[in-house]
């Protein structure tokens, strides 16, 4: 386990970017936190790294981006999946989850993973994001391979 105390936007993104020099095709990052931790903006430090050409959005309406990015000098997908306005399990079954993740030449990120965790499986990355009250910008970041 792995935690970083990142005091602003740029550190956080700085620390995605480092952490996405550990990941291969066919990895899972679960992605844990409250509103406002940083999730989706540790996304957007992932996409530096793999040369996505795209802004990083948030997908709280749309649910899933796709995005494509660079390993290797080959393309491949970037999945960045938002569970947050997902209800229960059945809704998330129904999104074809399962499948979702088990799509080839893919690496997947999952935004507030905990409602998926009954159908992920190890390994993946699970990264949980805190607050630090004094400062909205400062947050600790906890890396935590589960196998």
């Amino acid at each position: 386990m792995e935690r970083y105390n990142s005091k602003s936007e740029e550190e956080t993104k700085q620390i995605a970017f480092e952490f996405s020099k550990r990941l291969k095709i066919g990895d899972l990052v679960a992605l844990v936190g409250e509103l406002g931790t940083g999730k989706t903006l540790f996304i957007r430090g992932v996409g530096n790294y793999f040369k996505i050409n795209e802004i990083v959005t948030s997908p709280s309406f749309t649910i899933i981006n796709l995005y494509n990015g660079l390993f290797e000098s080959k393309s491949f997908n970037i999945y960045h999946i938002d569970l947050y306005r997902i209800k229960n399990i059945n809704e998330i079954i129904d999104l074809g989850f399962s499948e979702i993740i088990a799509s080839p030449n893919s690496i997947f990120f999952i935004e507030w993973a905990e409602k998926a965790f009954d159908l992920i499986t190890p390994p993946y990355y699970k990264i949980t994001f805190e607050n630090v009250e004094e400062n909205p910008d400062h947050r600790i970041i906890t890396l935590e391979l589960v196998k």
